[in-house]
């Protein structure tokens, strides 16, 4: 994984050198995908393949492919923050995870820029290149940062987004939007940041992600309660302390938001 990574990131990062002279393409409304990213992809889907031939995969650009009857396939994004990459924010990273069994057992997201490789495998725990992380301490969510993706064009968010961006923004720290989910859970597992929530995510998006924050400590629920993450429509992820606490404020601002009383949702199951 981390050779496949690293090959594809060469690639990456001359592009993102010359990113003014890209051939970019539209896929869809606030979507864009560059020939840096199918090139990455490409790179990576090859070193996997001839490392595990019998590993299928599911990949951002391509979909699924390989063997039909695999147990184990790759989850890959050749390039989670495509939009910082296009107008050159430094902030975006390749992420690979392996699942088996329906079960993540390994992931990685390297970010080339900053030369930050986040990597977890399944009882070993997680760690930023040779460093082990654990999730931070923080038990209050008034000292708390907290990272979320926001709706944007052609990208729907929960229904109540705006309000529990407004509940979250008045009982925390701070509220951080950066643009790429992969990094966003890899800075909760490395204690950067406190919790993390977004919807409308894709497993390329999130995988490594999970596996990350889980071997670092951390705690891993779709919003509202929910126990798939990766293939649900939503996920939060926190330090072990404010996972739940977090995950209240977002029920109470979906129960204010709905003319619901407080608790309401929850009682009723």
């Amino acid at each position: 994984m981390v050779r496949a990574a690293e090959k594809a990131a060469r690639t990456l990062v001359r592009d993102f050198g010359e990113v003014e002279q890209l051939q970019v393409s539209k896929k869809g409304p606030a979507d864009f995908v560059s020939s840096a990213d199918l090139a990455a992809e490409k790179a990576i889907r090859t070193e996997l393949s001839k490392s595990r031939p019998d590993f299928g995969w599911l990949m951002e650009e391509s979909g699924k492919g390989g063997p039909a009857n695999a147990r184990s396939r790759w989850i890959v994004d050749p390039l989670d923050g495509t939009t910082n990459f296009l107008h050159g924010v430094p902030h975006w990273a390749i992420s690979i995870a392996a699942e088996t069994d329906g079960a993540i057992v390994a992931g990685i997201v390297y970010d080339p820029v900053k030369n930050e490789l986040f990597w977890a495998e399944r009882g070993q725990g997680a760690f930023m290149n040779s460093t082990r992380l654990r999730v931070s301490g923080r038990r209050s969510l008034e000292v708390a940062m907290i990272a979320t993706g926001m709706p944007f064009k052609g990208r729907a968010s929960g229904p109540n987004y705006t309000a529990e961006l407004d509940l979250v923004m008045g009982e925390v720290a701070g509220v951080r939007r950066f643009g790429s989910a992969a990094l966003d859970l890899a800075y909760v597992a490395a204690g950067r940041f406190d919790g993390f929530w977004e919807y409308g995510l894709s497993p390329w998006d999130t995988a490594a992600g999970l596996i990350l924050v889980t071997e670092a400590g951390g705690f891993v629920r779709e919003v509202g309660g929910g126990t798939n993450p990766v293939f649900g429509s939503s996920i939060l992820a926190a330090n072990a302390e404010l996972g739940r606490p977090l995950g209240d404020l977002l029920r109470r601002a979906n129960d204010k938001a709905s003319g619901s009383a407080p608790g309401a949702k929850a009682a009723r199951g």
